[in-house]
Formats: structure tokens, sequence, C-alpha cells
């Protein structure tokens, strides 16, 4: 089972770009560093007033690119500061981990007095209570998303990048837990909140035709997604002005890729945003079905 322990996560991380290539592109690694950056120093004020927090990168190392980033705090000297919560990067790890995790698989969380321990398939993640009171507030401030968005949205853009991870240790010779890049889509764009526990997400992924609409409405299509049947409007004009002029033809059994914005609404209990309605703003790719070929007549 793969582990990520945010409790190790002090005031450094490691960020690992995993991809065949031993380099990286500096406009790629500049924005997601000053995405980081900023999200620090976000989370610092809300957490920390009257400390201030400077992000440097120690090293770069080749491999799967890796940049080691740490945080320094600093008292700011306001007689009104508090006592210092070295929590920041913790913070930020597990924010991009919960946030990243796939929404049609079921999340088991076990709220414990000091840490809460989530669950999905074979990958664990601990994150001490502090934290993830702190995640649960910094999910209500529109500046923390915008920031974390920018930095996942820089990596997720570089095609040379196939997955994300974040270590607590330059000594740890693989991540223990790594983002795929396709769910990179699902905090590329900051989400658009209508409220504390409800909001739109926009993602991409290839969706089964169960039950087609030829023709132009805001009515329902269903797909199967990952063994679930959903439902949802194509709100795509161009699509819809393909299938007019016959460039394409669509069937049940037929795969499409699509841009998908998603409502989701937060579970209280447990902290986590789940999927309540889809709609199709943009379909990307056809890909027609297996066609059924009659066999040779025997003789």
């Amino acid at each position: 089972m793969a582990l990520l322990d945010i409790r190790k996560f002090e005031s450094s991380f490691v960020i690992h770009f995993g991809g065949e290539g031993k380099s990286i592109s500096a406009y790629t690694l500049a924005s997601a560093l000053v995405g980081f950056a900023d999200a620090a120093r976000i989370a610092n004020n809300d957490l920390n007033p009257g400390y201030d927090i400077q992000i440097v990168v120690d090293a770069l190392e080749s491999g799967s690119f890796k940049a080691t980033v740490r945080a320094i705090f600093t008292s700011a000297r306001n007689l009104f500061s508090k006592e210092l919560k070295g929590i920041v990067i913790g913070v930020i790890a597990s924010y991009i981990y919960q946030h990243t995790l796939a929404p049609d698989t079921e999340v088991k969380v076990v709220v414990n007095s000091d840490e809460v321990v989530i669950q999905q398939g074979e990958t664990k993640i601990i994150v001490p209570r502090e934290v993830h009171n702190a995640v649960k507030r910094l999910e209500k401030n529109v500046d923390f998303g915008r920031a974390v968005s920018e930095a996942i949205g820089a990596i997720e853009r570089d095609a040379n990048i196939e997955t994300l991870s974040l270590s607590p240790s330059p000594g740890l010779p693989e991540p223990p837990v790594e983002i795929p890049r396709g769910r990179l889509v699902a905090l590329a764009s900051p989400p658009e909140f209508i409220g504390q526990d409800r909001r739109y997400v926009e993602d991409e992924f290839d969706v089964l035709i169960i039950k087609a609409l030829l023709e132009r409405t805001k009515r329902k299509w269903e797909f199967a997604w990952h063994g679930m049947r959903i439902s949802a409007p194509i709100l795509d004009e161009q699509f819809y002005d393909r299938f007019c002029a016959h460039r394409v033809t669509v069937a049940p059994g037929d795969i499409l890729r699509v841009k998908v914005r998603i409502l989701q609404e937060r579970s209280p209990e447990i902290n986590v945003y789940l999927n309540k309605s889809y709609e199709i703003i943009e379909v990307l790719d056809h890909i027609p079905g297996m066609q059924q070929q009659d066999l040779p007549k025997t003789k």
C-alpha cells in the first residue's frame, strides 16, 4: 500500500516531476514555484498572523526532475503575534493530494483526535488533525485555491510531465504516492464557488455512450464512466454542427473524450467534495465503438 504521511512534512518538501526527460522547461518550473510560493504566503497570512514566510529552493536534481522547496518563517515583530504554526508546507501537500483523489472511487475517512486517515484503494494519507482543520479553513479562501491552481496548471500544461508527487525528504529514493497527469486537471483550474459547500470544477475524461439524443437539446445523454452511470447534457454547439453536417456519427458503444463541468457538494462528515451533476461543455474527440462483422459463410 502506498502511504503518504503528512506528519513528516515540516519545513520543506520535494517536488517530483515524473517523466522520461532529465530536464524541465524553465517556464514550467518558474510558474509552478511562483504558484506554490504564493499559496504558502496566503496560507501563512491566514494561519500565522504576525509572521512572514519566505519560500526558497534548496536544490535541483535530475532524474525524474526534482526541486526541494523550503519555508523560512520570521517574526514581523508584531505585539499581537500568536504562536507560530509551522504547518504551511503540510497544508499545501495535503490540499493537493486530497483534491486530486479520483472522484469515482470510494474514499474512506477515519477521524481520530490527533489525526485523520484518508484511504482510497491502495493509497493511504495520514493528516495531522491541525493540518486537516487548516485545509478545511483554506478551502474557503479563493486566493489560496487560485494560487495552487496556477502552480498545478503550469505543470499540467507541460506535456513532458507525466506525474507529480511530493515527498517530505530528499532522502527518499521514490515518491510515496504519485498523482497521474490525468488527475492534475482537477486542480489546474480554480474551483468556482457558489457557496461554502458547493462549487463547480472542470475535468477531462472518456465516457462511453449508453443513450444518445440526436438533436440539439439540453436534455441529458446517458454515459458509463468508471463503472458508474452518469447523465449529462452536451452544451457544445460545434459538436452538434458537425453532427448535423454528417461529419460525425455517434451511436451507443462509442467513446467521447469530453471536457466536463461538474457541480460538487461538500460532505460535512468527511470534508470531501462529491460529484452531484455533470455538463459536457466540449467534445474533444470521438472514438467509434467496435464494429460487429459478419462471419464468413461456410460452404
